[in-house]
């Protein structure tokens, strides 16, 4: 292997771990990363705790609402209660990475291997789920409305989510190790070509960016022509929904998987060969991979908080906390009034 292949495979190595094709730790000397490093661990710790604790109480409250307020559920209910729990697994994952940035990882083999297939299980079924929502509300405007009603084939689609994503992480519970350097990231062993690690990375892509955006622009864009056709409704606000959606997951998630694909080609055809180049593709993979995480604190107010169903149930949900607040505080009070069981409503979509 020649001095140039070494440099430009040398960040796969120093990139964030999650992402890592192989170990070429050995080669570091080629190309001192000290100021990668240190930027990591300054940036990484910061955006991982913003993101965890507004990521975690966003998804929290619609897992809340939709398990114990809302009775009547939908299709579309339930995709969008699924993607807020695979949100909340993505979510916990980001204190062991935080640390992981700073400290290395401490936590052995078994947990790596573990917490980067937790990882790239949740989001990968969050970007299916956005699909099947996006594919559920298509069928809202232009069928039937009987379409809403649970059936066997709903959760038939979600768990053939669910096996999709945990069979696209079994690379990470077979490669992901920790080097000695402390550092759990893939490490393929010399027998699998270059091509066949690629290949992995691109399957990736495909499933978890490329298809759930050509089901959400497809059927997004019928929806929302259809909406524009539709005479004596008010077509401003689903119409400023369904473009902040579009918006938000091409603007989180485009740059990731640019960088991904990029990452992917240099594999087989070692393009980077510049130590100033592969610095700047390890921080650009920190950056972009961190604002395609943040799309798990924007989904409960695209998918949830937007709707008028789920923001009165919200608001049933804070006078009930506040009711029982009161009656702790004086319970000789007697109530005016009283809450009662809510009412079946419809979707909380778009």
């Amino acid at each position: 292997m020649d001095l140039e292949h070494n440099q430009s495979t040398d960040y796969y190595y120093e990139e964030n771990e999650v992402n890592g094709t192989q170990d070429y730790s050995q080669y570091e000397i080629l190309c001192v990363k000290e100021e990668v490093r240190n930027f990591a661990k300054v940036f990484l710790p910061t955006f991982y705790t913003v993101a965890f604790i507004a990521g975690i109480a966003g998804n929290s409250t619609v897992v809340a609402i939709y398990a114990y307020y809302k009775k009547q559920k939908t299709k579309t209910d339930v995709y969008i209660m699924n993607l807020a729990v695979a949100d909340l697994l993505l979510l916990i994952t980001l204190p062991f990475w935080a640390v992981n940035a700073v400290h290395g990882w401490v936590l052995g083999i078994p947990m790596c291997k573990l917490t980067s297939a937790l990882f790239t299980i949740n989001f990968v079924s969050g970007m299916q789920f956005l699909a099947c929502i996006s594919i559920d509300r298509y069928s809202a405007i232009t069928k039937d409305p009987g379409h809403q009603r649970l059936g066997r084939p709903c959760w038939i689609i979600c768990f053939s989510v669910w096996l999709i994503a945990i069979l696209l992480s079994i690379p990470q519970l077979v490669f992901n190790t920790v080097n000695d350097k402390k550092r759990c990231l893939p490490i393929f062993s010399h027998y699998l070509g270059t091509t066949i690690q690629a290949s992995i990375q691109i399957l990736e892509i495909c499933i978890g960016f490329v298809l759930p955006f050509l089901i959400m622009g497809t059927c997004y864009s019928i929806t929302a022509r259809k909406l524009i056709k539709m005479p004596n409704v008010k077509k401003s606000r689903p119409l400023q929904v369904l473009l902040a959606v579009v918006a938000v997951f091409i603007v989180t998630q485009l740059p990731y998987n640019i960088v991904k694909f990029w990452q992917a080609i240099d594999i087989i055809y070692s393009l980077i060969i510049d130590c100033e180049m592969s610095k700047r593709m390890d921080v650009a993979i920190q950056i972009t991979k961190s604002l395609a995480l943040f799309h798990s604190c924007l989904n409960p107010i695209l998918y949830a908080f937007m709707g008028s169903s789920f923001k009165m149930h919200i608001t049933k949900m804070v006078k009930k906390y506040g009711y029982w607040r009161r009656q702790r505080s004086n319970p000789e009070d007697i109530p005016f009034d009283s809450e009662g069981l809510t009412e079946p409503t419809s979707t909380f979509s778009i």
